[in-house]
């Protein structure tokens, strides 16, 4: 049940959202050389690896610098690369992962290699479901990168401070994690996003 709505609602958002897609794609061409899009590795269910769609927000080999964005004012990040992260327009590619089976629109939030490897052997079976877009952690902390932007040491804080609490929010998904509670938390999301 849960994949049908997944693919569902994934298909309708994707036709939708096509328009504003192609337009973005354009400005991201013409506003710093490299692709449209960016393919991050992170870990899904059962720790396997996949690659993680987004619409390209950094100059080329940014990653390279460190896997934190520190601020909407990292220097890495684009003109127009300010704009999709502020509106978070550049997860929508992540309905193709959805469509391809390697994440739920809801569930908890795939992280990349460096920091799952960094989970207790409690905090890992968060891997036990597919990783999705949005979930209560996403909606805690929506302004992530001025969180990390504001420390001292943003990977020290990301460490100790944001992946605990991000970790034991996505516990209360997993407590339920049904088609009811997905149009719950995606309902919530979109408040947020327009917000």
């Amino acid at each position: 049940m849960k994949r049908l709505f997944d693919l569902f609602v994934s298909i309708t958002i994707l036709l939708i959202f096509l328009p504003f897609g192609i337009i973005i794609a354009i400005l991201i061409i013409f506003g710093s050389r490299g692709g449209i899009f960016y393919r991050q590795q992170r870990v899904g269910k059962d720790g396997v690896e996949f690659g993680l769609f987004k619409f390209r927000t950094m100059k080329p080999n940014s990653d390279k610098l460190g896997q934190l964005t520190v601020g909407m004012r990292d220097p890495r990040i684009t003109k127009i690369g300010y704009f999709l992260r502020k509106t978070k327009m550049d997860e929508f590619p992540q309905f193709l992962n959805v469509i391809r089976g390697e994440m739920s629109i809801v569930g908890p939030r795939p992280e990349v290699r460096e920091y799952v490897d960094l989970y207790t052997d409690d905090q890992r079976k968060i891997l036990n479901i597919k990783p999705g877009i949005t979930d209560y952690a996403s909606l805690e902390y929506f302004d992530e990168n001025r969180l990390l932007g504001e420390a001292e040491n943003p990977r020290e804080t990301y460490i100790h401070e944001i992946m605990p609490a991000k970790l034991l929010l996505n516990e209360k998904y997993l407590a339920n994690p049904t088609v009811g509670h997905d149009i719950q938390i995606m309902w919530k999301t979109f408040r947020k996003m327009i917000g």
